[in-house]
C-alpha cells in the first residue's frame, strides 16, 4: 500500500479531472494489428498526467485496455491473473449479462461493439478546448497509429450539451469528493451522509472504505519490472496495479421521443403536469433542484459550486413524497449513512449502534452507499433536442456511460443489479429505474414496468406501462493503468 503524498505524474488525469474545458471528444476502440508497432506508439503516447497545470492544459489524451487487449501487447497470462476476475471475464458473459440488466434488446449479441466477438482491446480517449481538437488527433493518428491498430468501429463522438443529458436534464452534478489527502478515518462508523470518499475507491494501491486493499496484479521481480514498476509494499513483488483503476464503459441509446411523449400521455397534454412526472421519474427538475427537501447544515465533501444542488439528503422525505422512492438519483445514490435515522445525539447513536432503536419500514433495505460510489466521466452523444415538444427527425442520442472504480463487483456491478435494476429496491415492488430499467420481467415478479408516486396524507399514484427509454449499445471493462505501468507495457517486447 502506498501512503502519503500521492505521485499525481503517475496517475492518469481522468481520474483527478472531468476535463469540462474540454468540450470536445472521442473515444476510438481499436484492436492491436501490430503488437510491436502498437508498444513503439504507446512509447511516444502523450499521455496527460494528474499534475494540476497553471494554466491548464488545452488537450488531454488518456488510454485504457481490456484483457485481450493486455494479451495482445503480450502480457503473460501469470499477469493477467492478477486482475479482477470481472475484468478478465469481461461484461458480455452471459451471467453477467443477466446481472447488469444485459438482456432482451440490451443483450450483447445486438451491440454494435463489445461482448466475445466485437471486443476491443483498448481505448483511446481525446479531449481538447474547441481550435484544439484536430491537432491533437493529427499528432496522435499518424502512420506509427496505422501500423499499430485498425478501428473496431468509427470513432464515437461526443456532443457538447452544455451540462444537459439527452432526456433534457441538467446532468453531471453530482459527484463524489475524492479523499486525496487520505485523511478520512474509513475505520470509523459513518454516522452521516458525506460526499467524501476514501481514495482506495478509485484507485488501486491505497485504502478503501472498508480500511482494506482491492486486489491487484503484483509481479514477480524481473529487469523490466524493477527498472519501471515501483515495490510492493511488504512483498519483493512489483506493482503493477498501483495509481491504475477500472474504466466501465457503455454506450447508451436513450430515446428520447418516447420518454416525452410517455409523460405527455401520461399527464392528458398537460406541459407543466408532464415536467412534473418527468422531475419524478428523474428525482430532479430539468434545472437540476432536488426534489428532496434541501438540508440547512452542510454535507462535507459536496462542492460550494454545487450546494444548491447536491445540499439534501432522503431523511428529511422518510414517505417518499417529495423525490418518489424509485427515482433514478434516488437509487443511483441513496445519500444514506451505515446506520439509518441519523441520530442526533450520542445517546441515540449508541443505541442505534448496539442494534436497538425504533425501526422503520425501510431502515437496513439499501446497502450504506459509502461502500458503492462510482466516479463518472462519460459524456453526452447526439443533438439536443427540445424536451417537451421532441423533433420530427430523431436522430439517435445517448450517452457514452463512463465510471472509473477500483472494485467493478462492489462498485459498478452492485449498483446497477441492485439498485438500478431491481424491483425490490428500498421494499418496492413491480418497478425497476424508470430512466434505465429495462422492463423485462423476472421470476418472482411478472411486472417490473410501474413507477410509484407517494402522497403525504393521501393514495399514491401508480404509473404503469412505463416503456423501456434506455438501450445498451455496447460496453466493456478497461484498466486504466498508471503512467508507469504503460510505459511496462511499452517495453514487453524489449529484450
Amino acid at each position: 500500500m502506498k501512503s502519503g503524498k500521492i505521485d499525481y505524474g503517475d496517475v492518469q488525469g481522468l481520474v483527478r479531472f472531468g476535463y469540462k474545458r474540454m468540450t470536445q471528444a472521442r473515444y476510438d476502440l481499436l484492436r492491436v494489428k501490430n503488437a510491436t508497432a502498437a508498444r513503439a506508439w504507446l512509447r511516444a503516447a502523450p499521455v496527460t498526467t494528474a499534475v494540476s497545470m497553471d494554466p491548464p492544459p488545452k488537450t488531454a489524451l488518456q488510454i485504457a485496455f481490456t484483457a485481450p487487449g493486455l494479451r495482445a501487447l503480450g502480457l503473460p497470462e501469470s499477469a493477467i491473473a492478477g486482475f479482477s476476475h470481472e475484468f478478465r471475464t469481461g461484461m458480455a458473459t452471459e451471467s453477467r449479462a443477466r446481472q447488469l440488466g444485459d438482456v432482451g434488446s440490451n443483450a450483447p449479441e445486438w451491440w454494435a461493439w463489445g461482448g466475445r466477438s466485437k471486443e476491443p482491446h483498448l481505448v483511446v480517449m481525446f479531449f481538447a478546448e474547441p481550435g484544439h481538437f484536430e491537432s491533437l488527433v493529427e499528432i496522435c493518428t499518424g502512420a506509427a497509429w496505422q501500423e499499430a491498430f485498425e478501428p473496431l468501429v468509427p470513432p464515437l463522438g461526443t456532443a457538447d450539451l452544455d451540462g444537459i443529458e439527452p432526456f433534457g436534464f441538467v446532468d453531471g452534478i453530482s459527484q463524489p469528493q475524492i479523499d486525496w489527502e487520505q485523511s478520512k478515518k474509513t475505520s470509523d462508523p459513518q454516522l452521516d451522509y458525506t460526499n467524501i470518499a476514501a481514495l482506495g475507491e478509485f484507485l488501486l494501491g491505497y485504502r478503501n472504505e472498508y480500511g482494506k486493499l482491492t486486489e491487484r496484479p503484483l509481479l514477480e521481480p524481473s529487469a523490466a519490472s524493477e527498472g519501471l514498476l515501483a515495490a510492493a509494499d511488504d512483498s519483493a513483488k512489483r506493482d503493477l496495479g498501483v495509481n491504475g483503476t477500472y474504466l466501465v464503459m457503455r454506450q447508451l441509446q436513450q430515446d428520447v421521443r418516447g420518454f416525452w411523449e410517455f409523460v405527455n400521455g401520461q399527464s392528458g397534454g398537460n406541459p407543466a403536469e408532464a415536467a412534473k412526472l418527468a422531475a419524478a421519474m428523474v428525482g430532479r427538475t430539468t434545472g437540476g433542484d432536488p426534489l428532496a427537501p434541501v438540508r440547512d447544515e452542510p454535507i462535507p465533501g459536496v462542492d460550494p459550486q454545487d450546494a444548491a444542488a447536491n445540499q439534501f439528503t432522503f431523511d428529511q422525505d422518510p414517505t417518499g413524497s417529495r423525490c418518489p422512492f424509485g427515482a433514478h438519483v434516488r437509487r443511483a445514490n441513496p445519500r444514506n449513512a451505515d446506520f439509518p435515522g441519523r441520530p442526533a445525539n450520542f445517546l441515540k447513536k449508541l443505541i442505534i449502534m448496539l442494534g436497538f432503536g425504533p425501526r422503520g419500514f425501510r431502515d437496513d433495505l439499501v446497502s450504506p452507499v459509502r461502500f458503492h460510489r462510482i466516479l463518472r466521466r462519460g459524456r453526452e452523444y447526439g443533438v439536443e433536442p427540445p424536451p417537451a415538444t421532441p423533433p420530427t427527425a430523431d436522430p439517435e442520442r445517448g450517452l457514452h456511460f463512463i465510471c472509473l472504480n477500483a472494485n467493478i463487483s462492489r462498485q459498478f456491478e452492485f449498483l446497477q443489479n441492485a439498485w438500478i435494476a431491481n424491483t425490490k429496491f428500498s421494499g418496492l415492488s413491480g418497478e425497476s429505474d424508470p430512466l434505465l430499467g429495462n422492463r423485462q420481467t423476472i421470476p418472482g415478479c411478472p411486472v417490473s414496468s410501474d413507477f410509484n408516486i407517494p402522497a403525504e396524507g393521501g393514495l399514491r399514484r401508480r404509473v404503469s406501462g412505463l416503456p423501456q427509454f434506455v438501450t445498451t449499445r455496447g460496453g466493456a471493462y478497461f484498466f486504466l493503468p498508471s503512467i508507469r505501468a504503460l510505459r511496462y507495457f511499452a517495453a514487453l517486447g524489449d529484450g
